[in-house]
């Protein structure tokens, strides 16, 4: 195989980032009392918001404690909610984030199936402890050579800066060799082009990405990176 190592983004890539947002949504509303609250019009609105913020860390707009909290704001502003304070009920909601997860189609059986073959690693722009939760919970943690958050890093996907870190502290120096693997044509694939290594596109919807990024594969189901690397199932 060309790659000795797999980068892989963990939200909407390994695991469904839209099941544990509703559940843990769901959860601290629960929590505080408002069990008949969320539906799915309000859910739809908050992911609207919720990515919105996301983008602006991406660009460098915001700082990850103002997105943490000012999602929230904006969520409770648009709903009238003053019961709650947002900071009061987005510590719930982290703590629930990382109890909840459902696997994408095909994940976890990719990434065993990978397992000693290749170098894997987890790399993403979530929170510290909701990742090490979901990721321990979920069993990815076993599986990986490694987890590199942005928080503890100090610098957020796409910024090369996040990508240099992880290469100092992996064994493969060749980035010719480094594989990324990840949905977000802003975070994922746009950071593996800053760092200068192959990006392969998870894009189960199939996507148009535009000319703007270097995709060296673009693929709906995870199992295609198996005749991309080469190797039986």
């Amino acid at each position: 195989m060309k790659y000795t190592t797999i980068l892989w983004d963990a939200d909407n890539t390994l695991l469904d980032f839209g099941y544990s947002m509703r559940m843990a949504l769901q959860a601290a509303f629960v929590h505080f009392g408002m069990d008949d609250f969320l539906d799915d019009e309000k859910i739809m609105a908050y992911d609207k918001i919720n990515n919105s913020w996301w983008k602006r860390l991406e660009l460098g707009e915001v700082t990850k404690a103002e997105l943490l909290n000012g999602r929230f704001v904006d969520f409770f502003r648009m709903y009238g909610i003053n019961d709650v304070k947002p900071e009061m009920y987005r510590e719930v909601f982290q703590v629930e984030l990382g109890r909840h997860y459902s696997y994408i189609p095909g994940s976890k059986e990719v990434c065993q199936a990978l397992q000693g073959k290749v170098k894997q690693y987890v790399i993403t722009n979530g929170v510290t402890a909701t990742q090490h939760s979901k990721l321990s919970a979920s069993g990815f943690s076993d599986i990986m050579d490694g987890i590199f958050i942005s928080e503890q890093i100090g610098v957020n996907k796409p910024g090369k800066g996040f990508f240099d870190a992880v290469f100092a502290q992996i064994p493969e120096k060749d980035l010719s060799k480094i594989l990324v693997v990840g949905d977000s044509l802003t975070s994922d694939i746009k950071g593996a082009n800053n760092a200068g290594v192959d990006a392969c596109w998870f894009n189960p919807d199939g996507r148009s990405a535009g000319e703007e990024y270097r995709i060296i594969a673009d693929i709906q189901r995870l199992e295609q990176l198996f005749d991309m690397l080469k190797m039986e199932k």
